[in-house]
């Protein structure tokens, strides 16, 4: 099976890193977390990545071209330009990078890779959130229901420290830094899709938050996966210190390899 990675965007709410980034790239602990997420699903048996570039995609074509020889031994013969490594490769993974365009919306995106697809279901998330989440279980759920398109369905942790106050009285009697959210479920970006929701994609301009999802929804084509464990976004600054704070301290419970 095939996981696409949709990598291309500007990131504008994590701009202290992107403006010499593309946010895939941005680091926890030493690897991006585009390395991460990819664990994940390798994980899990899932190698076949296709991710669709955009936003200073030639940092990631260039990650990947050195990938291998970053943490090898290698000879390099100059006279006949042949590269032999030492040491076997650390990931089996094929990766194809595909350049989708600048301005390209996310179902634009997926639109452009149709013909790298085939006719099978496939994987989709977006390079910037990580969580333990049970891709096997993912599949199989998919399978089972027959519907077009699954999305996992999170909830995320709350982030401010919530107060629980009786009516008039002015006394805090209960205070949770990190409260549970509200009890809405939102879209944690780990999808399985088949490929019968592509005439749904009408151009680059297509958004697959907005028109294809609300179409699928209407026709009772979208089921929701629920997961109930850790999940955890990089939009903004403080999530990457937080996911740093995490990998540092030996608690990154995404860390599933």
């Amino acid at each position: 099976m095939k996981a696409v990675i949709l990598a291309g965007g500007l990131g504008t709410r994590l701009s202290e890193e992107t403006s010499v980034l593309p946010k895939p790239l941005v680091e926890i602990g030493s690897e991006p977390i585009l390395w991460h997420i990819m664990k994940i699903f390798a994980r899990h048996g899932v190698k076949d990545f296709i991710i669709c570039c955009g936003y200073k995609g030639h940092l990631i074509k260039k990650y990947f071209q050195d990938f291998r020889v970053r943490g090898a031994s290698v000879t390099f013969d100059l006279g006949t330009s042949a590269v032999t490594y030492l040491d076997p490769p650390e990931e089996d993974w094929r990766v194809t990078l595909v350049d989708t365009g600048l301005e390209t919306m996310t179902g634009g995106r997926l639109r452009r890779i149709r013909h790298l697809l085939g006719n099978e279901p496939f994987f989709m998330t977006y390079g910037d959130g990580v969580g333990n989440i049970d891709i096997t279980a993912l599949m199989e759920f998919h399978q089972g229901h027959g519907k077009s398109a699954t999305v996992t369905a999170v909830q995320p942790t709350g982030r401010f420290g919530a107060m629980y106050l009786e009516e008039d009285d002015p006394v805090v009697r209960t205070f949770n830094e990190k409260p549970n959210g509200d009890g809405t479920w939102i879209s944690g970006g780990f999808f399985v899709l088949n490929p019968s929701i592509f005439p749904l994609l009408d151009g680059d301009e297509t958004i697959w938050e907005r028109g294809p999802m609300v179409q699928l929804t209407r026709q009772s084509e979208l089921v929701a996966y629920r997961h109930y464990g850790f999940w955890h976004p990089m939009d903004t600054l403080r999530d990457k210190v937080v996911l740093n704070e995490m990998w540092s301290n030996q608690q990154a419970q995404w860390k599933v390899w």
